[in-house]
């Protein structure tokens, strides 16, 4: 019977220590995974004569805090293509928890959590119980032998070595220390980079395009994906490429090219701030950085420059104290916008909707505007996916609900993959033509809008390792003339291999291109 046990101790150890910290990982073959921890755990607790508490605590908690890592790391992994940084990723708990509580709802989101308590409660009891029938030998011989296989698992932890097997949760460990450190080097490098800025006191900023309004509108996870996966683009590329007569037809121009992403799957905000600022934002931390430095966005440079800038942002639902210190003077919320129509599960407002309120709240605004605005309707669950109504009849919203009633759930879409990239597909689709139908119609001044995607879907979405996203500019053609230097394609359509610029690059580009050369 003692065998039995510790037979059964050494395998939930084992378990354990082999525990797959990324989706690729996850097959059979991963469980003929030799962890060379697992001979210096076992020989450290025979050499325990008694019970052995003080060390069983000590490796439980490591192993423990070992198992939520790997299990951040794929979830991370999944979600967003990129490891747990312990550094600026825990405020991502609470936005999880917010994002499950309106796509689950309140109930299932508590179960969830209630049911991530237990396993990591019985994963607890469980490596109580497999240390404690590894303890009471007191062979003193064990614990020499664990300090040779201790310094093994380090040397490999440290890849100062090739041995059969591999130390895979030290390696783990001394990787996410190594990480810590970086982060906070990079950190400090980025507060001195927020601190200088070449338009800081420019004068005549924006003055080449003679007062004429500016619209950044996002597209939620619209990414590169729906010109290079097959089953999207069939669909996304008819959309655009339907799109481009009636705005010639409105007098328009559209010329379109890529940029790189700091992020993908999720966190649009940095994303938001990244082409605010013109700084590399691809964690919480960055942007927490960026907001406390003298750093001018280009909406407090636009402000200087006359502008009214207005932020469209039917995602805020509370209280936005960053919306200030991004320059905008005016902060448009979901209750702002006169929508009385139902939710699409998370999604507040559907866009066409955002864009109708967009251009009644900025035809209020006396003089030049720069105005972001950030659409919703392809943000993941993607259903149930909105259609489109007449403009002339979206009044308050209500009309959307019978589009509600009865309409896909999460539930009934998320467990299949297939079906999941279907949701996305169309969800892509509807904001498309949303945004494409809102800058064909009549305006007496057409803006200059820009329409860009804010990220990448999550990698099994996307089925690609790209970061890249579409932008396109619309506007009358002597307005697009100020970007003829970019080399952009014409039309909705970049080429496949034009050169994708980084996402913080384009703040000043564009400051460059509709502004007159600087003096000297």
């Amino acid at each position: 019977m003692r065998a039995l046990s510790l037979l059964l101790g050494a395998l939930v150890l084992d378990l354990v220590l082999i525990q797959p910290n990324h989706p690729g990982a996850m097959t059979l073959g991963a469980l003929g995974f030799f962890p060379l921890e697992l001979p210096v755990i076992l020989l450290a607790l025979m050499a325990v004569s008694g019970r052995g508490r003080v060390l069983r605590v000590v490796l439980v908690t490591l192993l423990v805090a070992g198992a939520v890592l790997k299990a951040a790391d794929l979830a991370m992994f999944s979600a967003f293509g990129r490891p747990f940084d312990l550094v600026t990723d825990l405020p991502l708990i609470l936005s999880g928890w917010e994002l499950g509580r309106g796509a689950l709802g309140v109930g299932l989101a508590v179960l969830a959590g209630f049911g991530g308590a237990v396993i990591l409660g019985a994963l607890i009891a469980a490596l109580w119980w497999a240390t404690g029938v590894w303890t009471g030998f007191g062979l003193r011989w064990a614990g020499a032998v664990a300090l040779v296989f201790a310094g093994l698992a380090m040397a490999d932890g440290l890849r100062a070595v090739q041995l059969p097997g591999a130390a895979f949760t030290t390696r783990l460990a001394l990787e996410r220390v190594e990480a810590v450190r970086r982060t906070l080097d990079d950190l400090a490098r980025f507060e001195l980079a927020a601190e200088q800025d070449p338009y800081t006191g420019r004068e005549a900023l924006f003055g080449r395009l003679g007062g004429r309004d500016v619209r950044i509108v996002f597209v939620e996870s619209y990414g590169r994906a729906s010109f290079d996966v097959p089953a999207y683009a069939e669909t996304h590329l008819a959309t655009l490429r339907g799109a481009e007569g009636p705005l010639l037809q409105a007098g328009l121009a559209v010329r379109s090219g890529w940029l790189t992403s700091p992020i993908s799957g999720g966190q649009s905000w940095l994303a938001h701030g990244t082409l605010a600022s013109g700084l590399r934002i691809d964690g919480q931390s960055r942007y927490g950085a960026m907001l406390a430095s003298p750093r001018r966005t280009l909406f407090h440079l636009a402000r200087e420059a006359g502008y009214r800038t207005v932020a469209v942002a039917p995602g805020i639902t509370r209280d936005w104290p960053e919306g200030q210190r991004l320059g905008f003077g005016r902060i448009h919320a979901a209750g702002d916008l006169g929508y009385r129509g139902p939710a699409f599960d998370w999604v507040t407002v559907p866009d066409q909707f955002t864009l109708a309120a967009a251009d009644r709240l900025m035809a209020a605004v006396e003089g030049p505007s720069l105005a972001q605005i950030t659409l919703l309707s392809s943000h993941a669950p993607w259903v149930p996916v909105p259609r489109m109504l007449p403009w002339d009849s979206l009044g308050d919203g209500s009309g959307f609900a019978a589009q509600v009633e009865g309409g896909e759930t999460p539930e009934s879409v998320w467990s299949d993959t297939a079906l999941i990239q279907d949701a996305y597909r169309r969800s892509i689709d509807y904001a498309l033509q949303a945004v494409t139908a809102d800058a064909a119609r009549p305006r007496a001044r057409p803006p200059l809008t820009i329409v860009l995607g804010d990220h990448q879907p999550a990698p099994f979405v996307a089925q690609g390792a790209s970061r890249d996203v579409p932008v396109h500019l619309i506007g009358p053609p002597e307005v697009l003339a100020l970007f003829d230097g970019w080399g952009w394609t014409p039309g909705f359509v970049p080429d496949a291999d034009l050169a994708a610029w980084p996402m913080e690059s384009f703040r000043d580009r564009f400051l460059d291109a509709v502004s007159p050369a600087a003096p000297g």
